[in-house]
């Protein structure tokens, strides 16, 4: 079976996010940082070169295959950065109606700059993610 290419490594995700040549992105993601560590009580560790990552769950599929994944996270691309949340999570259709400017896939939101949206909804957003994620363990 292939091996997990996303795993968390021991690399430090304020000394990742330093490196972001975008000044605005790079302040962005270090506020994201902060904020994500207080809401969910965790500490960032980096999965994989680009994505930071908050509490891990294990995950394990109807095919066999099973790894570890962070609860929450997200990743400065080079278009926006991505917000990855739990698929699932209270009131999340009417918490994205007042989050802001964004945009979203399946299972991740896309922001330009943390500017655009309303850091209160987020942090619902998140808490709500970590909520939905501790009923399934």
């Amino acid at each position: 079976m292939a091996q997990n290419k996303t795993v968390e490594t021991e690399n430090s995700a304020t000394d990742f996010l330093n490196t972001l040549g975008d000044e605005i992105k790079k302040n962005d993601s270090l506020q994201l940082l902060n904020l994500f560590e207080e809401v969910t009580g965790f500490r960032a560790k980096m999965w994989g070169p680009a994505i930071v990552g908050f509490g891990t769950y294990h995950y394990k599929y109807d095919s066999g295959r099973e790894g570890d994944a962070p609860i929450v996270a997200f990743s400065p691309r080079k278009q926006a950065i991505s917000l990855y949340l739990s698929t699932e999570f209270k009131d999340k259709e009417f918490l994205l109606s007042q989050l802001g400017k964004h945009t979203k896939a399946k299972s991740c939101i896309y922001i330009k700059k943390i500017s655009d949206i309303n850091t209160d909804i987020l942090r619902k957003m998140i808490a709500n993610s970590i909520a939905e994620e501790s009923k399934s363990c």
